[in-house]
């Protein structure tokens, strides 16, 4: 098979970044209404045409993402390549996802004085702040209140006001936010490799250079970006003793999107696990129990009296559970069940699948529990314990979207970077790409790409298993020795470093 080396696979992957960007200029989810004329529709042939495009381009990049893999790369290597394959998407419309346009609405209504968790973006005023925004919602969201703490609220606030809601400015303002939540990444990325003396280069290009990241990150600008970072500083910074203002980040994280608060379990396995002696570690399972999550409660709390926006967002985390997404295994065997209910017994389907729904988030807290105690007894590091808590935790929610994988897989990057799970991440990587229309629709062939691309990648990976051959690290700053590293497929063992 033929190869490049990393510069070749960079410019491999800028260009198939390029041409989604291109492609998605058109094809993208635009605005209900443009007052520049930049983001605006070209009729149906054209969209169509910049669809092929945008999915073409993104093959490209999925490829060179998959070979950059294999070569050996150093960190400043690359972090260049993340660099060249970022870039593209910098000014385009949103990609992959119309929530930025939620967002920005609900900044609006914060403005405004709505109760965001009440009411959804259709109580704008069209004529008003947010009305160009509230109008490009997806239909779903119009009337669904704000699932978000009160952190993000105030920063899509800060948006609407700054840019007086004017759709291209707002967005891109948006797209800064995201770019800041991958520089925090990837920071957090490579002090959390050396904590667990894993490479760093490929705790990069596994969670940071990923596609999947790229498009619903940096392209999308799903809020879930700022959560991951925010989370993965807490605990670079609880590894290093800081266990506090870990706890106060995660606590921010968890102002952004709820699941961040599973990290607070495992801050308090790493503080437990730091006390010595039989008296100082009785006292170290109450203080890890519970003081991270009190120094959460009051970096929640503070956020909350701050932002002014109440604490409704307490009674509105499962509003997302209401749309059905076909990712979701426990949602689709409850709509299953539900319904062989209503044919044979003529009962109501919904019933049965919320009760199959919270008996999956039971399940995923059982085995979040478990996952805590074997990290305590010490057959798992604390950090790589909750990404795959994480990963658990989408497994089994009743609501699933692409991008929540990486909740988990950017924890994960850090930790495992050669075994089974980290194959699993990979192959997930590059499916679930294409299971998102550049518009955020999620159309049948979608599901077949997505399927056959997993296929292929399943029989690629067995065929010839990715390897990484060691690279020196060539960044300023510390140098840490980068492992050998063990060939990356589904065969290999499980390690945990």
């Amino acid at each position: 098979m033929w190869a490049l080396n990393a510069a070749g696979y960079r410019r491999l992957g800028a260009a198939g970044a390029l041409a989604t960007a291109a492609g998605g200029w058109i094809s993208g989810k635009l605005p209900a209404h443009d007052p520049w004329g930049l983001w605006i529709d070209h009729g149906s042939t054209v969209r169509t045409a910049a669809a092929v495009l945008a999915y073409t381009g993104l093959t490209v990049l999925v490829v060179a993402w998959w070979q950059y893999g294999r070569t050996a790369s150093s960190v400043r290597e690359t972090l260049t390549t993340l660099a060249w394959w970022t870039a593209p998407f910098l000014l385009t419309p949103p990609l992959y996802s119309a929530d930025v346009y939620s967002y920005i609405a609900q900044g609006a209504m914060v403005i405004e004085g709505h109760d965001v968790y009440t009411v959804g973006p259709s109580s704008l005023d069209p004529a008003g702040i947010g009305g160009d925004a509230a109008a490009s919602v997806g239909n779903h969201w119009r009337d669904t209140p704000a699932p978000y703490g009160p952190l993000f609220l105030l920063l899509s606030a800060a948006v609407a006001k700054t840019t007086g809601g004017t759709i291209v400015p707002a967005v891109l303002a948006m797209r800064l936010i995201a770019l800041a939540s991958l520089v925090l990444i990837v920071w957090a990325l490579r002090r959390l490799a050396r904590e667990h003396g894993t490479s760093e280069s490929r705790a990069l290009w596994l969670g940071a250079l990923n596609p999947l990241l790229l498009m619903h990150v940096v392209a999308g600008m799903h809020n879930d970006g700022l959560m991951i970072g925010l989370m993965l500083a807490g605990l670079a910074l609880a590894l290093r003793g800081r266990w506090v203002a870990g706890s106060a980040l995660v606590g921010l994280a968890m102002m952004v999107k709820s699941p961040a608060a599973v990290a607070l379990l495992f801050i308090g396995v790493t503080v437990h696990a730091s006390a010595t002696g039989p008296r100082l570690r009785r006292w170290a399972w109450a203080k890890g129990l519970l003081a991270p999550g009190l120094v959460a409660c009051a970096v929640a709390g503070s956020a909350t009296l701050i932002s002014g926006t109440g604490f409704g967002w307490l009674r509105t985390q499962g509003v997302a559970g209401n749309i059905h997404t076909a990712l979701s295994v426990v949602s689709d065997l409850g709509l299953g069940l539900g319904e062989l209910g209503r044919l044979l017994l003529g009962t109501d389907p919904e019933p049965v699948k919320s009760a199959v729904q919270t008996l999956g988030l039971a399940a995923a807290v059982v085995l979040i529990l478990v996952l805590a105690r074997r990290s305590v007894n010490g057959h798992l590091p604390p950090v790589h314990a909750l990404g795959l808590g994480l990963l658990v935790l989408v497994v089994l929610s009743p609501m699933v979207q692409p991008w929540y994988l990486l909740w988990g897989l950017v924890v994960v990057a850090a930790t495992q970077q050669y075994g089974r799970v980290a194959t699993v991440l990979v192959v997930l990587s590059a499916a679930l790409v294409y299971e998102t229309h550049p518009t955020g629709a999620t159309p049948p062939y979608g599901f077949a790409l997505a399927a056959i691309t997993a296929l292929v990648a399943t029989f690629v990976v067995r065929r010839t298993p990715l390897v990484a051959e060691a690279a020196p690290t060539s960044v300023p700053g510390p140098r840490t020795a980068e492992p050998a590293p063990e060939p990356l497929s589904a065969d290999a063992p499980q390690g945990t470093a």
